[in-house]
């Protein structure tokens, strides 16, 4: 053998061997299927044809309330699949009724029929399945036509607790859910349009969307239950992770003046909100026609995380292996 034919044997042999290396750095770098499966930011796929065929229902269940000291409901539907497929877990999305209202109110034909909209939502694929949670809003008054729900921490009852972290917990304890704030969302209609913002914004470690139809966002109790001045003491790293949609009807003009007012908060706070205004007014008719649109946003939000959570993990899971190399 020559010295040219030396020389061109060592460097097939010198690429080879770089090559071979190369293949296996990328290889390792990347997370294997396994791994990408288990993170917490991968979303149900949309629900299969024979899925949908069936119609959604929902049920009410019960716990022993500590906080409210009493037993307490809320309405529970699980999403298509749900029990066909025993490794998946799901976002969840809670709906508070306003005055006079109960777990049913969402559910039932007069008023929410939140569970139409739904299905038509997961067959056009912009709501993945979720788990969606009606709690009871109503203190130790119970309900009734001449006081509205306190979706607060006060003389009545710890509502805002015992919604926002007490069932929580429950819900996580009972089914298969995400668990990172992301994907969970908050909201309600009239007065559980403020209930669910001032719910949410005092339990940022469980939510981070939350919506109003027809909400106000300053209540009588004084500034820590008034969404509009208790979220400018909220650290400006929660602020960031927070994402808000409001609606109200244009014949509702102290509702849309409370909106207006609050927006130009969240603007100045820089957190990201969605403000949109439609023909109506205060009735479940308004908010059964929008509640759609809400929940296209929860679930643009939901897509969102998946996609920021998944690029955190697989860049997560890059650098442990470059260490690890």
């Amino acid at each position: 053998m020559n010295y040219k034919q030396s020389k061109i044997l060592l460097l097939i042999s010198v690429l080879t061997l770089f090559g071979c290396n190369c293949c296996q750095s990328v290889t390792a770098k990347l997370p294997q299927q396994q791994d990408l499966q288990t993170t917490p930011s991968l979303l149900p796929t949309q629900p299969k044809t024979n899925d949908l065929t069936t119609p959604l229902t929902y049920k009410i269940e019960t716990y022993n309330s500590q906080i409210m000291d009493a037993s307490r409901t809320y309405g529970v539907s699980l999403p298509p699949g749900y029990e066909q497929n025993p490794k998946q877990s799901y976002p969840v999305i809670f709906l508070l009724h306003g005055g006079h209202g109960n777990p049913t109110a969402w559910f039932i034909q007069n008023k929410g029929q939140a569970l139409k909209t739904v299905e038509k939502l997961y067959t056009t694929g912009k709501l993945p399945p979720s788990i969606i949670i009606t709690p009871d809003g109503n203190d130790k008054r119970g309900s009734s036509p001449y006081w509205d729900p306190q979706y607060i921490d006060g003389p009545n009852g710890k509502v805002s607790t015992a919604v926002g972290d007490e069932l929580v917990k429950v819900v996580q304890s009972r089914y298969r859910t995400l668990t990172n704030p992301d994907f969970w969302a908050i909201g309600g209609s009239s007065s559980g349009g403020w209930g669910a913002v001032n719910v949410g914004l005092h339990n940022l470690d469980h939510f981070s969307i939350l919506f109003s139809h027809s909400g106000y966002f300053q209540d009588e109790s004084g500034p820590i239950n008034s969404p509009i001045s208790y979220i400018k003491s909220i650290p400006p790293q929660a602020q960031k992770r927070l994402r808000i949609y409001l609606d109200s009807g244009i014949s509702d003009i102290e509702e849309i003046n409370e909106a207006e007012r609050f927006t130009k908060v969240l603007n100045n706070l820089k957190i990201y909100n969605s403000f949109r205004q439609f023909p109506g007014k205060h009735t479940w008719r308004y908010w059964r026609e929008h509640l759609a649109d809400s929940l296209t946003f929860v679930g643009e939000q939901f897509r969102l995380a998946k996609i920021a959570h998944r690029t955190e993990f697989l860049g997560v899971n890059q650098n442990k292996n470059i260490q690890n190399n």
